[in-house]
Order: structure tokens, then sequence, then C-alpha cells
């Protein structure tokens, strides 16, 4: 009798897990998503880029996945006429005191063997960014942009021609394994799978614990918001200029992207979100409040990072200092130059019982379910080679 799986989450993450069993396995699969539409969450609010592997630890999954998933991701945009532009990356020093860093970056990015990294002088930059401004910086030729959504919908494509299937507005409340099965309950019906693979991204914590699997990691949700650059000034960027990353803390800090459709966008910010999906501040779930509150990390958590969330929150509410980080790279930019905000998305940050937040993927196995914990950036570069992964060593292994 033929296996039957299924999987939780209708991101890009989850749909090419779903995909790859079914056209490269020959399984039997159905995604299990609680909205009425894919990529609802972290696949359709992020910035589009396609990471070629700068910043991670040598080593790490981030790091061999990342490079895996560029190289498929682009084959695969290629092959199905999707867009996919190498638009370039700068990494901006502006200040000497981040010449450390930058070169911390260099020799990762060095030993991810990212491809056609170069080492910028400051008077170079004007060369890649003519309206950039640095004391060094690192340009990544093949960083690219593309669109998730319609990489993910083209996903699910080839999933439901291999005979997958997608259910969506089904919230899955209960994760059981009984008699050889694995029972996922919805509101709608129970359903009845040999072996389950949860993507779950914002809710992979609480799916996790229905399974039977430990509390920790949890996710603690940080919004990212987007402000425009106004049309007018779009030629103030040609691809992405990036600042050099805080080491110690999990995100980039504001920065230039041009996207696939030749908009311009200025951020993401990092700010706590007042709910797992809480894409705006008037989004307000108070049982998520006081469950990130009464983790036992999070007392060590806002004691390390209370500095850089007071910096991120107020940047958040006045305008001209959100400005005023951008305008560290582009001196020439005004206030006038930068747009409201547009967009917002949630990233699934997920962190310890130390208060530690996680860097690397994570995954845990829990009988016939296969967990995936921790998914951040670069998860969607890095999709199809999770999902290779998680089949090889996780899936078809137990």
């Amino acid at each position: 009798m033929t296996e039957r799986f299924g999987v939780v989450g209708g991101g890009i993450v989850g749909v090419a897990i779903a995909r790859a069993l079914a056209l490269e396995h020959g399984k039997t699969v159905t995604v299990v998503e609680k909205e009425g539409r894919l990529a609802e969450h972290q696949t359709g609010r992020n910035s589009g880029v396609v990471h070629a592997g700068l910043y991670y630890a040598p080593g790490t999954l981030k790091a061999r996945l990342c490079a895996e998933g560029r190289a498929m991701t682009r084959d695969f945009c290629v092959d199905h006429n999707l867009p996919y532009r190498e638009v370039g990356k700068l990494v901006v020093a502006t200040r000497p005191e981040e010449i450390g860093a930058l070169d911390r970056i260099e020799a990762r990015s060095i030993d991810n063997k990212v491809p056609g990294l170069r080492r910028l002088r400051a008077e170079e930059i004007g060369d890649v960014e003519p309206h950039a401004v640095g004391v060094a910086a690192l340009h990544s030729p093949h960083t690219a942009v593309v669109d998730y959504v319609a990489i993910t919908e083209a996903l699910a494509q080839e999933l439901r021609e291999h005979g997958g299937s997608i259910l969506f507005n089904h919230e899955v409340i209960g994760i059981r394994e009984t008699g050889g099965k694995v029972e996922l309950r919805t509101p709608q019906q129970t359903l009845e799978f040999d072996r389950v693979i949860v993507c779950g991204g914002l809710q992979s914590d609480v799916l996790a614990q229905q399974a039977g699997a430990s509390p920790s990691p949890k996710i603690l949700p940080f919004r990212g918001e987007y402000r425009s650059l106004v049309a007018s000034r779009h030629n103030l960027v040609r691809g992405m200029i990036y600042p050099v990353p805080d080491s110690d803390f999990p995100f980039l800090g504001v920065h230039f992207t041009r996207s696939v459709y030749d908009e311009v966008h200025i951020g993401p910010n990092a700010v706590p979100a007042l709910a797992r999906e809480g894409y705006l501040w008037r989004t307000i779930s108070a049982k998520d409040i006081w469950e990130s509150m009464r983790w036992p990390g999070a007392g060590a958590l806002a004691r390390r990072h209370w500095a850089m969330g007071a910096k991120e929150i107020s940047a958040s509410l006045i305008k001209p200092l959100y400005f005023r980080e951008a305008q560290r790279f582009i001196p020439e930019l005004t206030l006038s130059d930068v747009g409201g905000k547009t967009a917002a998305g949630v990233r699934a940050q997920a962190w310890d019982q130390t208060g530690a937040l996680l860097d690397d993927f994570a995954l845990d196995q829990i009988g016939s379910v296969t967990l995936l914990r921790n998914a951040p950036s670069p998860a969607a570069t890095s999709a199809m080679a999770i999902a290779r992964h998680v089949i090889k060593h996780h899936v078809l292994t137990h």
C-alpha cells in the first residue's frame, strides 16, 4: 500500500518538501495549510533576496544549504521562466570601526565560496553604487532577487501535476501518532498519514508541542517593516546596499533592495512583534506576549539586547530616525525621498531557555513526525536544498 505523507505549512519550504516527495520519490503528498492561499506569511513578506552566503558560519546547515539552494533556485527560475535578476549586493562599512567585522564577513564568504566576491576600497564603491559612500565594502555580484510567491506557486503546480494536493483553510490543532499512523486534527476533519513533516514557521513551536516535542526552542516573533524609496529617486540604488551587521544580533539592519520588479525598498528593521502574526503595531495578542514574557530566557534576552531593541523601536515609530540610518549609506538621500511604510513581515526567530537566539536551521524527529523548528533567513533561498536534506536525513530514514 502506498505511503501517505502530510506536510503542515504552505510556505515555500513546506511546498518544496511536498513537491520533492511527489516529483522525486513518487510519494502521495497532501499539504495542510491554515490560510486560504500559499506563501501568506514569511515567504510572501520578505525582500525577495536570493542570498549568496556571505554571513553564515562555515560548516553550518545554513552555509551549506544556502549555497545549494541558490543554485537550485536559479535553475528552477530559468526552467520555469520566472524572473531571476542578479542585481548584486554591496555590504558597506561606513565607519573605520566596522572594518574588523567586514574582514570577518569576507573570510566567511571565502570559506563559503561566494561566487565573484570582491573587496572594494572607498574610492571603488561608486563604481558599483554611484550614490553610496563608505570606507570599504564587499561586492557580491551574483546576489539576486526573485518573486518567492511565484516560485511557491510554481512548486505547488508541479506537486499537483504529480498527484499531490493542498488543503487550504485547515488549521492543525492536534498531532497524534497512534496505531502506526499520524493523525492531524483540524476543525473540519481528522487526517491520517504514514509520515508528517511540520513546517509551521511562526507556529512551529506550537505544532511541535502538539506532536509531543520539547517546548524549546520557542518562537519569538520579530516584525520587519519596509519603507519605499519614492519612484523619482529609484536611480539612487542599482542593486542592494547593506550595512555591516552586528554579529551579536541575528538581523542585518536597515538596507536598500531593488526588487525583481524594480521597486526599491528600505528596510527591514527588527522590532518585537506583539503577536505571532502581528504585522502592525495595533495587532496585539495578550497570549503571545505573556508566553514570551514568562519564557525562562526572557530576562537574559532583555538584558543582552535592550539597547538594540530600544533603537529599533524608536526608528520604527519616528521616521527621521529610520531615515538617518538609511542616509549613512547614501548621503544625498533626503527625508522626502523616503516614503511611508509599505509592508511588514514577521520573522519566526527561535530562542532557547537561556535567552540565546538560535542562528542555524534546527530539526527534531518525534516518531514519524519531522519538525522544522527553526528556519530563518536564508530559508527561502535554501528551500529546495532544505527539502532535499530533510527528506534524505529525516523523512526517509525513520
